[in-house]
């Protein structure tokens, strides 16, 4: 197999994701992991180092390989099939191992080293790159000797497999699951969730007049917060909660995962020098100490907790007077609280939903992106073929005319929306190609950034346009702050560029401040439109939605706050966790922060996927921590106008554009014009009254 019939080594943009089979991916990346060692074996050697002959080649090289094992992983999230995760987790183990090994190559090290340490010749970009480049070193083991040394290696490789395969046993523990059930069964549900699981079952085969549920989000959501029978929301509860442990189904048991998963981090903290994993894990981030991180979540938890005290109190007490359950269980919370709105605000998110059709809310992002950021989005064809028929593709492009009269280029992007059942579930924005300047012989070639934007909402059903739920409609516009972070940046350094070195506790800036405009008027009426009638969203409702913006706010966001907290627990255990110590470390998280308990047979942490297969491990406190920045970031443009395009070229310069050149905070001062404060989160969310 050659370059040009290989599909991902074709080109030096994307790959023909159509054509892309898994006997591909093997030759592909054996090939560019020669070239990366190659490059790497030639700059280890030079005599007399410097940015041109030691970092461009090894950046060239990673770059391509980065790009063509980022598309072979995205993939494999969006279109598995067992034989491409079986490619996939292969090239993971060899692309895993290639980077152990760069990161303990002595003699590339001392030539980074030799090179930062040149008086001149630097630009300050580049010198912040090889002073981040030299502190990653010794996060990879740089400085270990002998057996350690090889043990650190192994440690890298373990990893990289359990997490893989972490991942792959929830997807496959969902795809696994199905509930069949007459359609009788169904009532209270929306009529094209209803319309979804009888087209299922007919595929399936069963008899007319069933339907097959799964646990998908666009049927497990709904069916959780619609459906009058209690009985089947408690099966499908009892299925969610589950799914990826013995408790649900056996074969995809990520017990054994988890505990090995937690020894191998603690082992690799130790070898690093570090008590714990938590500690190892702050060392590029804005925290400083785990005690600092829960010093915030604990300070967080006692200012919702009286709001969640009091969002329970009357969610039970309206639970016992109107609907009849004397006690509420947590299949019962989803459908309760949806039954509790619609009594005090006349809103329902069924209802709602009608007003967002797929065409009308993407209208509207387009419309708030090129107001606020001097773009515009234009619909486009692919460079070459799409993974999968509903997938589309646009350009970004400055609104702004160049010297020919044509408008630049400023990035690309994929948009894949729906939920499929050889899909991962959730939504995720990730960098297809990064911005990169490519300096050759005689000449310089700027790549412009391309994106994956991914979701997982329901599909056109019964010929009618996808509907999304304002739930949805969030998400979408967070995973775009996500997007515009990686094609918005000005950063022409491979490393620096986009999401390059950006502090994981503010990577969620911009995403969490995307989400503040589907809560605005001047926004939300010019990207609605009722599915049968053509009208816009009345104001009236928009006021409603307004009122019911922070129902249950207390209890949410406790709910969130556990998850950080456990997270960040679960990483200072200096001893070894079995699955019976991970639940108890749980249950004692739930009596310090929770007032809504689970059932004790949930098993929430095997499915955890974000702190076991993602890269929130001793990191989940992140979305809690960039709120605060995000709140107080938005609250320049409530002061100033919320589509203002004064903020919002500021917000692009200072945040968007910056990539890893400077320090997150160093971002956020330079936009706002001082540190941030906490204050501007507890107003929008209501907790700001209550002792």
């Amino acid at each position: 197999m050659t370059d040009a019939t290989n599909p991902l080594l074709a080109t030096d943009a994307l790959p023909d994701f159509a054509r892309v089979t898994p006997e591909h991916v093997a030759p592909a990346i054996d090939h560019l992991l020669a070239e990366g060692r190659a490059a790497i074996a030639r700059a280890a050697a030079v005599e007399a180092p410097t940015w041109q002959n030691v970092v461009e080649p090894i950046a060239r090289a990673n770059e391509r390989l980065g790009r063509v094992f980022g598309a072979v992983g995205h993939l494999n999230s969006v279109v598995s099939s067992p034989a491409l995760r079986d490619a996939y987790n292969a090239a993971l183990e060899k692309v895993t191992a290639y980077y152990t090994e760069l990161g303990l190559n002595r003699a590339l090290y001392e030539r980074y080293r030799a090179i930062a340490e040149q008086p001149s010749g630097l630009t300050p970009l580049e010198r912040r790159l090889l002073a981040l480049e030299l502190r990653d070193f010794r996060l990879s083991g740089i400085d270990l000797e002998g057996a350690d040394r090889e043990r650190f290696h192994a440690i890298n490789e373990a990893l990289a497999r359990a997490s893989a395969r972490f991942s792959d046993n929830v997807l496959d523990a969902v795809n696994a699951w199905t509930l069949d059930v007459p359609v009788a069964e169904l009532a209270g549900v929306p009529p094209d969730v209803q319309a979804a699981a009888v087209e299922r079952a007919r595929a399936a085969g069963l008899a007319e007049g069933m339907a097959r549920l799964t646990l998908q989000a666009p049927c497990y959501t709904p069916v959780m917060q619609y459906a009058e029978s209690r009985s089947l929301r408690e099966r499908m509860y009892r299925g969610y909660v589950t799914r990826a442990s013995a408790e649900g189904d056996p074969r995809f048991d990520n017990g054994p995962l988890m505990e090995e998963i937690l020894r191998l981090r603690q082992e690799e903290a130790r070898l690093l020098g570090y008590p714990d994993f938590a500690a190892l894990s702050l060392v590029p981030k804005m925290a400083e100490r785990p005690e600092q991180v829960l010093a915030f979540l604990r300070d967080m938890a006692a200012r919702a907790r009286p709001y969640a005290e009091r969002d329970l109190a009357e969610l039970t007490a309206f639970a016992r007077e109107r609907l009849g359950l004397d006690r509420l269980e947590a299949w019962d919370l989803s459908w309760a609280s949806e039954k509790l709105r619609l009594s005090r605000y006349a809103l329902s998110e069924e209802a709602l939903r009608q007003y967002f059709p797929e065409d009308a809310v993407l209208a509207g992002l387009w419309r708030v992106i090129e107001s606020l950021f001097g773009v515009r989005i234009v619909p486009a064809e692919p460079p070459a073929g799409r993974w999968h028929p509903d997938v589309r593709y646009f350009r970004v492009e400055s609104a702004r005319v160049d010297d020919t009269g044509e408008p630049s280029l400023v990035g690309e992007f994929y948009l894949d929306l729906y939920a499929r059942a050889d899909k991962q579930g959730g939504a995720w924005a990730d960098t297809a190609r990064t911005r990169m300047l490519a300096r050759g012989v005689d000449s310089e070639r700027l790549a412009t950034p391309i994106a994956f934007l991914t979701c997982n909402f329901p599909a056109p059903v019964g010929g009618r346009p996808a509907l999304f739920s304002h739930d949805d409609v969030i998400t979408l516009f967070h995973e775009f702050g996500h997007g515009l972070h990686l094609l918005l940046t000005e950063v022409d350094l491979y490393g620096l560029s986009g999401f390059g070195h950006v502090e994981w506790d503010a990577v969620e800036l911009p995403s969490q401040f995307m989400e503040n405009y589907c809560w605005e008027w001047e926004v939300l009426r010019h990207m609605t439109r009722h599915v049968d009638t053509g009208e816009p969203l009345p104001r009236e409702l928009f006021d409603r939605m307004i009122a019911a913006k922070n129902f249950q706010v207390g209890l949410t966001t406790l709910r969130q706050l556990e998850f950080a907290l456990f997270d960040m627990e679960l990483h200072r255990a200096t001893e070894p966790l079995d699955c019976a110590a991970i639940l108890r470390l749980l249950e004692r998280v739930r009596d310090e922060v929770a007032v809504v308990r689970p059932p004790a047979w949930g098993r929430m942490p095997w499915s955890f996927s974000h702190i076991f297969a993602g890269g929130y491990a001793a990191g989940y406190y992140s979305y809690k921590w960039a709120e605060v920045l995000s709140a107080d970031a938005y609250a320049r443009f409530e002061e100033e106008g919320v589509l203002s395009p004064k903020a919002g070229a500021d917000f692009r310069r200072e945040v968007l554009a910056r990539g890893g050149s400077r320090d997150a905070i160093e971002n956020f001062v330079a936009f706002r014009g001082r540190p941030p404060s906490i204050d501007a989160l507890l107003r929008h969310n209501g907790m700001t009254g209550l002792q």
